[in-house]
């Protein structure tokens, strides 16, 4: 009996050691994706990350508003007109991003859609949009004015010419479904990479962990730090390509969807949770809020931790995080 269990548990190391990364980068939902999983051999491999891509576009044809024949789109476009009916899905997705919005304060806000683009991060804009303007492009948002019907199963949007939009939100979710899926299905350990939308399971096929780096905004090449994510997620928001800046003054590309006004300051937001739905939305968030009142508005939550880099390259923390530093 004993020599049946040593056999076993050398059968069992051999498996472990067979076991290898297996690795694809492809774009999706408009963004670049590169799905790993650990699997025996190149086939079940291959199959786990098939299964992936095929959930994360099945996803994307519900909750694009660029597809006119997705129930993201028949939501605006009856925008002051009517409910619209929707999956279980769908109506849970929104659900939950009104609880972050509340949570922030809008400063997540899904119906950030509905915002004119008066704001151009393409080099063509010499000035600033006047004050009236910029008020002017966010009188359509408001978070308060999507209406859930929980019985019926609907959403309204009551003002006409308002839109929803899941930029902040979509790549998280999907990386959390097909994660989910995956871990279903057997896959022992995985890496979820949806454009720096990171969800992890399980570890490398050599049993070491999966790691994330804290890049240095002002020079990509270099990383502050290295971390381990263990069955978490990691989001970074970032406006160290997409900013303008006017009177020595740069703003980013991720825009206060409560006041119009492009955020200042932060430069580079990273997120971990659990979810990356949570921690994409939360990076966008803490983006909106600034520094000060971001890093205390992370240290009051449980289970959630950031990296914050300000335009001046100075890095904070959260109070839990513990920093890997590069050499």
């Amino acid at each position: 009996m004993r020599s049946a269990l040593i056999y076993i548990a050398l059968f069992t190391s051999m498996l472990t050691i067979a076991q290898q990364n297996y690795k694809r980068t492809l774009k999706l939902m408009g963004s670049r994706f590169d799905i790993t999983v650990v699997a025996n051999d190149e086939t079940s491999g291959n199959a786990a990350i098939d299964k992936a891509v095929a959930e994360i576009t099945r996803l994307e044809k519900m909750i694009s508003s660029w597809d006119s024949t997705s129930q993201t789109a028949a939501i605006n476009k009856n925008a002051g007109i009517q409910p619209v009916y929707v999956s279980t899905e769908l109506f849970e997705l929104i659900a939950r991003a009104l609880k972050i919005s509340q949570l922030t304060q809008g400063a997540f806000d899904i119906s950030y859609a509905s915002m004119d683009k008066i704001w151009k991060f393409d080099g063509s804009m010499t000035a600033a949009p006047s004050p009236d303007a910029i008020a002017q492009s966010v009188a359509k948002v408001g978070y308060q004015n999507i209406l859930l019907d929980k019985k019926a199963q609907t959403v309204f949007l009551k003002e006409k010419g308002m839109k929803i939009g899941f930029g902040a939100i979509g790549k998280g979710f999907a990386a959390d479904k097909a994660k989910a899926l995956l871990m279903a299905d057997g896959i022992v350990g995985g890496i979820i990479n949806a454009s720096g939308d990171l969800n992890t399971w399980g570890t490398q096929a050599d049993g070491s962990d999966w790691k994330v780096a804290i890049t240095n905004p002002f020079n990509k090449s270099k990383a502050f730090s290295w971390l381990p994510v263990v069955n978490s997620a990691v989001v970074t928001s970032g406006n160290y390509e997409k900013y303008v800046s006017f009177n020595g003054k740069r703003y980013s590309h991720i825009i206060d969807p409560r006041t119009g006004y492009p955020t200042t300051g932060i430069i580079s937001a990273t997120i971990f949770t659990k979810d990356a739905e949570v921690a994409d939305a939360l990076a966008t968030s803490v983006f909106v809020m600034g520094i000060e009142v971001g890093l205390d508005f992370v240290n009051q939550l449980k289970g959630v931790e950031c990296i914050l880099i300000d335009d001046k390259g100075k890095m904070y923390t959260s109070e839990n995080i513990d920093l890997e530093n590069e050499e």
